[in-house]
């Protein structure tokens, strides 16, 4: 089964941003950075592009597609 992985931790970590400040910046609760973070919920793709907007990141260079 194909699972999207993400650089988010990774991410946060380089700016030193909390999930909650993530989370915030881009409309959605705490929770729901947690469970993209660990593979558990897989985002909209709008949402998707929002993540990667925020990092100005292409969506691919945040996500990836385990098979």
């Amino acid at each position: 089964m194909d699972k999207l992985k993400n650089k988010l931790k990774v991410l946060r970590a380089e700016r030193n941003i909390s999930q909650e400040d993530l989370a915030k910046a881009v409309g959605v609760s705490r929770q729901t950075v947690n469970a993209i973070e660990g593979g558990d919920y897989s985002p909209s793709v709008v949402l998707a592009m929002k993540i990667s907007s925020y990092f100005s990141r292409k969506v691919e260079e945040v996500f990836s597609l385990e098979r």
